[in-house]
């Protein structure tokens, strides 16, 4: 156990080795600019100011959000979704597997659950005990089944999934407004090693970042995590690529809320509990008690959880 213990140590450990890397890149771009290029070039009074105040508006945000992305633990299934005792233990006695899953399918049936496994078995976790819920996964890097979970994120040491999705997507933003506005160059300036080399590495940084931007706001329009886009959820009726796309502006809401005034902080405002989430489903699942409203703008059904 003990050469166990200390091998798992080792590895969170250096799991935190991107994100000490990511904040020394950070504060040695806050020195580059603030005193190499601003305090130290730019002649012009009026000029360090318009620069400096937008700079440390972009610089603020940036931190704000990679903190939040960081520091909030991935939800977790409650308590709900774990087997009662007497169902528990006759799951781990039980061999066959087609006996496990009427127990699956027993407890089940009180649960607010649409997708299932590719074999149309209920999803359990034997590793967390837990029957999973709709979009939740099991992360092998954090050993626990996260919500809406979209990936593990080596640059976060975290799991991106429904507590700080929207966090993620604010720092993907702030972190290529941030390279933006310092790899453009600003007039007057002479050519010092740590300018020009800032230039050089913000410009790296914003053409990697440009691309996971992209492809994510493409995510939050469809409603899909990045597990979902490479394999498409299985639902009762079949699969369903788009099960849980509500269209456009109602897939944005999912993620970062109602309130567009809250849009742009690092502020939990997602739509939800991380447990249930509206499905666009052509028929009713028969099986699942739910409320039913139609859509006229999309011409879809919309189903929820009662």
């Amino acid at each position: 156990m003990a050469p166990t213990h200390v091998l798992r140590c080792c590895q969170r450990g250096l799991a935190w080795i991107p994100v000490i890397f990511i904040a020394l890149v950070v504060c040695w771009s806050y020195y580059a600019y603030v005193v190499e290029l601003c305090l130290f070039t730019i002649p012009s009074t009026i000029e360090k100011v318009i620069y400096l105040t937008v700079f440390h508006v972009s610089f603020i945000m940036f931190v704000w959000s990679y903190w939040k992305t960081i520091f909030t633990r991935p939800a977790t299934p409650s308590k709900e979704f774990c087997l009662p005792k007497s169902e528990k233990e006759q799951y781990e006695k039980e061999q066959r597997p087609e006996t496990q899953q009427e127990i699956l399918k027993k407890v089940a049936t009180s649960l607010p659950l649409y997708t299932r496994t590719g074999a149309g078995a209920i999803r359990y976790c034997d590793r967390c005990q837990v029957i999973k819920p709709d979009r939740c996964h099991h992360c092998s890097a954090c050993d626990m089944c996260v919500l809406k979970m979209d990936h593990h994120c080596p640059w976060v040491n975290n799991c991106v999934g429904f507590s700080n999705y929207k966090f993620f997507i604010l720092f993907l933003t702030y972190s290529l407004v941030y390279c933006l506005f310092i790899a453009n160059d600003p007039p007057e300036s002479h050519a010092k090693f740590h300018v020009l080399f800032l230039f050089f590495v913000a410009a790296m940084f914003c053409i990697s970042i440009l691309s996971l931007f992209t492809y994510h706001l493409w995510l939050v329009g469809k409603n899909r995590s990045t597990i979902e886009a490479f394999r498409a959820p299985v639902f009762r009726n079949g699969l369903d690529k788009n099960g849980f796309s509500l269209g456009f502006s109602k897939n944005i809401a999912q993620v970062f809320g109602d309130q567009k005034k809250y849009w742009l902080l690092p502020v939990f405002t997602s739509q939800g509990d991380g447990f249930s989430f509206p499905t666009r489903l052509v028929t009713i699942d028969p099986e699942q008690p739910t409320e039913s409203i139609f859509s006229f703008t999309t011409g879809w059904a919309l189903t929820k959880t009662t």
